[in-house]
């Protein structure tokens, strides 16, 4: 019964009706009037309220966005304006990258104290252990070292995996922010979301998207006396 509900309310919910004004304003002229109509029609046509949402050019370029990304992270957030963005783009960014240094240190000192411990080495050698792992190295605790290195270095692979996930988001983000910089939300869109209600013994609620494709134009006709 579950299953039924949502995939009506889905039916409903996505029930696209087309949705168009035919009505046609008659403008009637005269002969005296002919040569003004053939003037305006020369000249080129203004943009209209239903020319808005499609003939607007962008001032943003998605392309240039990609790109200014991509070379430096945070410039195509800059370049779409969206400045509040930069400090979270680098925090996203700095938190892999400090880990991947640490985890490396981390691993560089566990492999080196695993080398004096399989080899016995004395002298400056071990003392050039770090103080917290030297227990294990005067222990002979190999395998804790091993586990410990491996460790590391599991998480410095991870971290540069986080680094390349969050400079590939800050891409898409720079690239769809550029896409909607200019997006027309006025009340002239073509494309409206509108409820819709059915009154009888069982009511329906739903809402309809609606697609305005054939908008009204004014014709002329010209009337010969």
């Amino acid at each position: 019964m579950v299953k039924y509900l949502l995939f009506v309310g889905c039916l409903l919910f996505f029930h696209i009706t087309g949705w168009s004004q035919k009505k046609d304003s008659i403008v009637v002229l005269k002969n005296d009037s002919a040569a003004a109509l053939s003037k305006s029609a020369a000249a080129p046509a203004k943009d209209t309220a239903y020319q808005k949402d499609s003939s607007r050019k962008k001032k943003n370029d998605p392309h240039k966005a990609t790109i200014y990304s991509a070379i430096l992270p945070g410039l195509g957030q800059v370049y779409n304006k969206k400045y509040w963005k930069v400090p979270i783009v680098y925090v996203a960014l700095g938190i892999p990258a400090y880990t991947y240094f640490y985890n490396k240190s981390w691993y560089e000192k566990t492999q080196y104290a695993l080398a004096v411990t399989i080899n016995g080495s004395k002298g400056d050698s071990l003392n050039a252990v770090d103080p917290k792992l030297r227990p294990l190295v005067d222990a002979g605790a190999t395998n804790s070292i091993i586990n410990y290195r491996n460790e590391f270095r599991k998480d410095q692979d991870y971290s540069v995996l986080f680094f390349l996930l969050f400079w590939g988001l800050q891409i898409v983000d720079a690239t769809v922010d550029a896409h909607l910089k200019d997006f027309n939300v006025n009340n002239d869109l073509s494309f409206h979301v509108r409820p819709n209600f059915l009154p009888g013994p069982n009511p329906t609620a739903s809402v309809s998207l609606v697609f305005d494709i054939h908008k009204p134009r004014p014709k002329t006709l010209n009337l010969l006396n």
